[in-house]
């Protein structure tokens, strides 16, 4: 088989339609209905059409990974010019986020499900419908993060990319980000860990984590959701405003 470096644009964007379809899928299973999967499909070739014009193969990544983040970016747009996160969605999430700070901050634990509910003055049926409401925010959020890159004129690429430098996230001046993040994570409760390793280091969809845990579905999602609610409020307390305020 011809390697990255003889192959023509073209051959690359047909050998890799598969995954678009695939992220698709991927980021269906997490939207509202009025969001179709061949919304993201369409928005996804575009951006796997941009990767195979914008790659280089003298850099040290291969194009699946390069193309990925092409077509994901894409794809966040589309998701992000329909704004489909409603105003007092995001209001919820963020109140909802600093009541789990706060509890945690007073009882030096993770809070159980039952003293947030309490704590936001709802039922325990409530709150679980709650975090089924905001579980979409954070491909907001993550569209957001790399708007901001972006912006600053910095690619994902060179996140990925190795030209011989120890420590990328330094030049990208994002390596207290990431060490903050790191030990955000190390501080989860376990399951809510697992849930995050499993779908952002392993691919695993919400579906799969569930038949890998023994929990339905809405159950990891639930998992995910209060996950992230916990890391926005620590990176919030670790590093300021300023650093997560794109997140």
């Amino acid at each position: 088989m011809k390697n990255y470096l003889s192959k023509s644009p073209e051959e690359l964007v047909l050998e890799h339609l598969p995954l678009v379809k695939y992220l698709a899928s991927r980021l269906a299973g997490r939207l509202p209905p009025p969001l179709e999967e061949e919304d993201l499909v369409s928005a996804g070739i575009l951006g796997l059409i941009e990767a195979a014009r914008r790659f280089d193969p003298r850099r040290n990544i291969q194009f699946r990974t390069f193309a990925e983040f092409r077509i994901r970016g894409a794809m966040l747009d589309q998701i992000r010019h329909l704004d489909w996160v409603p105003r007092s969605v995001k209001e919820k999430a963020s109140r909802l986020e600093k009541v789990f700070s706060e509890l945690e901050n007073r009882l030096g634990r993770p809070p159980e499900d039952e003293e947030v509910a309490r704590a936001m003055g709802i039922s325990l049926e409530e709150y679980y419908r709650l975090l089924e409401e905001i579980r979409g925010i954070s491909l907001v959020d993550l569209d957001s993060l790399r708007k901001k890159l972006e912006d600053e004129g910095l690619d994902w690429a060179d996140i990925l990319s190795d030209a011989g430098e120890n420590d990328p996230f330094e030049r990208l001046g994002l390596k207290e980000l990431a060490e903050a993040l790191s030990r955000a994570i190390a501080e989860l409760p376990e399951k809510e860990k697992l849930v995050i390793t499993l779908y952002y280091y392993e691919g695993l969809t919400m579906k799969e984590i569930g038949r890998v845990l023994g929990y339905t579905e809405s159950r990891i999602s639930q998992l995910h959701s209060k996950a992230l609610l916990r890391l926005r409020g620590r990176l919030r307390e670790m590093l300021g405003e300023d650093y997560i305020k794109f997140w």
